[in-house]
């Protein structure tokens, strides 16, 4: 009987000890969305390889789920970069109110594997530790995973929504490209036109493991490149001389290091500075709600300046990012060049920021490159029939946080909407620590719970806004 006892206990234990490192049976939806997750992220759609391979599984899965040929569109100007496009029609029709446009992007930026962890591919799916692991589980496969298994479930359950759900998976956000969001946009607009759109761009920030506020990004800066240029005689690098290109060039870099733009708030950002006084420290908390009434309050700008995240929702801001000078190691330099990366404040002229950095640099000898011609980009407007439901399901799912608008710092496929007085708008429930941040970098991955809670918000936010 002892020997029996013994051995039975051991057995016990060894499945024990089996069952604990295996994850629980997923529900039916959080399955369905593994399953898609999984696919996408093993899909490599870097650059080079492009997204025509998602985009034509993601369109199997539709047909598979019973949306018709006519409402799946697969295609784009370059054979490896296709964007897939699905329509859920509404009880509404061609004169109800215009649909809900759900976008994401497929393409990913490009991950080698030996700049990983020795135990991670980035293209191979793997979870560890309450985590997902692989490129793109950020940026930006969590979105277009959760919008095709929502889709999908809303159609089995036989939901019926008063306007049409789009969505929409696009190549080439990553790349900057023309041939996703900006080229249905150009060339497809009915197959992409809404009354709004959710896309990445917002999210839900931790403080110590717990849910602190969600961001709702409406708006974003504008990307943009200056070059700076001097030009010199040179001659024999024995026979030095106080005027040299790239001694002119430093010098200019160095004032323009001290430059700032001047403090323009739009709806958005003042709207952020008001909202997150209230979870900030004392001090800074008083130098927002300084900044909201008075924009040329210099004590509370330089406060808030000193944060490079709040600095930027501020002003528009340029950058020395790249650097070339000289032709030989025993010349005079007669060539120094450097590349000024700008993030402009939406409705910023390019040629006013050109501008600034002239006035900054204030040498004639140093040329700036010519400003670009480019689309203005005007905020989205603080929609209550969006930041409602956002507010109550934020408060269902997370508990009384704050539901905070952003200006985002990048770039998405927004811009491309924005342009058009399409309001759109980053908003995911998708939860995680900003300081550990891996979105392009090493190690990318999500969290198991973030990635679950983010399907029911998203789920609970799509039948809200499309009633």
């Amino acid at each position: 009987m002892k020997r029996t006892g013994l051995l039975l206990s051991i057995l016990l234990a060894s499945a024990a000890t089996a069952t604990a490192g295996r994850q629980a049976p997923l529900a039916a939806p959080q399955q369905a969305l593994h399953d898609v997750y999984k696919q996408l992220i093993e899909f490599n759609t870097n650059p080079t390889n492009g997204t025509t391979a998602a985009a034509q599984a993601m369109a199997k899965r539709f047909r598979d789920a019973g949306f018709p040929d006519a409402d799946i569109f697969v295609g784009g100007p370059r054979p490896e970069k296709f964007n897939v496009v699905v329509r859920y029609h509404g009880s509404g029709g061609a004169a109800g109110p215009k649909p809900l446009l759900l976008l994401a992007h497929l393409d990913v930026v490009e991950a080698l594997k030996a700049d990983w962890s020795p135990d991670l591919d980035p293209f191979v799916f793997t979870e560890r530790d309450g985590y997902y692991y692989g490129r793109g589980t950020a940026d930006d496969k969590a979105m277009a995973a959760i919008f095709v298994a929502n889709l999908i479930r809303l159609k089995r359950e036989g939901f019926t929504p008063a306007r049409d759900i789009v969505v929409a998976l696009t190549a080439d956000e990553e790349g900057g490209g023309s041939n996703g969001a900006a080229w249905l946009v150009n060339q497809h607009r009915d197959l992409v036109d809404a009354a709004f759109v959710l896309n990445e761009g917002g999210g839900g920030s931790l403080r110590g493991g717990k849910p602190f506020w969600n961001a709702v990004q409406a708006t974003e800066k504008v990307s943009t490149n200056f070059t700076l240029t001097t030009k010199n005689r040179g001659g024999h690098s024995s026979l030095p001389r106080p005027d040299n290109a790239i001694y002119q060039l430093a010098a200019g870099l160095a004032k323009l290091s001290q430059f700032n733009f001047p403090v323009q708030l739009n709806d958005v950002t003042r709207a952020f500075f008001a909202k997150t006084a209230a979870i900030e420290t004392p001090e800074t908390g008083s130098a927002m709600r300084a900044i909201v009434a008075n924009p040329a309050d210099a004590a509370a700008s330089a406060r808030l300046s000193k944060d490079p995240r709040y600095n930027s929702m501020l002003r528009t801001t340029c950058v020395a990012t790249m650097l070339s000078g000289g032709h030989a190691t025993n010349a005079l330099p007669q060539t120094a060049a450097a590349t000024i990366n700008c993030r402009m404040l939406p409705n910023v002229a390019p040629a006013d920021v050109r501008d600034g950095i002239v006035r900054a640099l204030a040498d004639p000898g140093i040329e700036v490159s010519p400003a670009p011609a480019m689309a203005a980009s005007s905020p989205s407007p603080l929609l209550p029939e969006l930041f409602g439901p956002v507010e109550a399901i934020t408060k269902e799912l997370f508990g009384d946080i704050p539901v905070i608008p952003i200006m985002g710092t990048g770039a998405t496929d927004s811009r491309s909407f924005r342009r058009l007085g399409i309001p759109s708008y980053g908003v995911s429930g998708l939860f995680g620590d900003p300081e550990d941040n891996r979105t392009h970098g090493r190690d990318e991955r999500m969290l198991i719970k973030s990635l679950d809670d983010g399907q029911e918000f998203l789920y609970r936010l799509t039948r809200a806004l499309s009633k």
